[in-house]
């Protein structure tokens, strides 16, 4: 399974950017979860989606402003980010596992990451 991560970019505090991240390869009904890292800090959990899309689980600092989705006709999973702070800037990355969770212990599949700046 590869992941295609896309999206990320420059904006300012208060506004916008979707992610996306595309799965292609021998795909399975798999969960997904969105990590990011600050620079010069550790990996974080940021969302999770399960395979069916009705459970979803969300790290304190980003409910109420990210969305985590997805369209597994298209195998995409995106991540809706509104309300974006500065402290939101890091590089994410998609990830794709059987289970689904906030520990990175849960996926076996990583995207390559992209980068989201915010823009005080």
């Amino acid at each position: 399974v590869q992941l295609q991560a896309s999206g990320g970019g420059l904006v300012q505090a208060g506004g916008s950017l979707r992610l996306s991240c595309a799965a292609s390869g021998r795909t399975f009904r798999y969960g997904s979860g969105w990590f990011r890292q600050a620079p010069g800090k550790e990996r974080e959990f940021a969302a999770a989606i399960s395979w069916s899309g009705t459970s979803t689980h969300y790290t304190d600092s980003v409910k109420g402003r990210f969305t985590i989705s997805r369209d597994n006709a298209k195998n995409t999973v995106y991540l809706q980010m509104n309300s974006l702070k500065p402290e939101d800037t890091a590089v994410y990355y998609c990830a794709a596992g059987s289970g689904y969770g906030s520990g990175p212990n849960a996926y076996d599949y990583w995207g390559q990451g992209t980068l989201v700046t915010v823009s005080s």
